[in-house]
């Protein structure tokens, strides 16, 4: 009587095992479909070197949002480039990057996110005493500008 008892556990084991499985698998399949449907797509791009930045965005651009924490887009000779400005900082040692751009696409809306690594002065490093306005840009492989753009920060 003991040995059938034994194997009678051992099937409800095996079989909530692998309804277990099933279960994490169904839930992953639904994660993964729900992404697709946002439209989560990855936006190319390569880094910008200030010799090379566009005189539109140096001129016209920079001088109006350097001050301000704020991602924007936009559009100089067909080409959309993608700006992170961290605002005006007391000291040198702060620094912005983008480290990824994504489109979301919505109800014929497309929403830019990017993500920018901010950098502050570490504790023990010598700083200057000087004002700077830490900035990252890049140009996108975008073909448009976006509808609206967020930006994520990341330390």
């Amino acid at each position: 009587m003991e040995r059938g008892f034994l194997v009678n556990k051992k099937k409800k084991i095996m079989l909530l095992i692998t309804a277990g499985i099933i279960c994490a698998a169904v839930l992953l399949a639904a994660l993964a479909a729900a992404g697709k449907l946002t439209g989560d797509q990855k936006v190319s791009f390569v880094k910008v070197p200030d010799t090379k930045i566009p005189v539109d965005i140096e001129e016209d651009v920079i001088p109006e949002y350097k001050t301000l924490e704020r991602a924007l887009a936009c559009c100089v000779d067909d080409d959309i480039y993608v700006i992170v400005t961290r605002g005006e900082k007391p000291t040198s040692g702060y620094g912005v990057s983008i480290a990824k751009v994504t489109l979301e696409k919505e109800d014929d809306k497309t929403n830019l996110i990017v993500y920018a690594d901010f950098k502050d002065p570490e504790e023990e490093t010598p700083i200057s005493q000087i004002i700077t306005y830490p900035m990252d840009i890049v140009k996108t492989d975008l073909k448009q500008l976006p509808d609206t753009i967020q930006m994520r920060i990341q330390y």
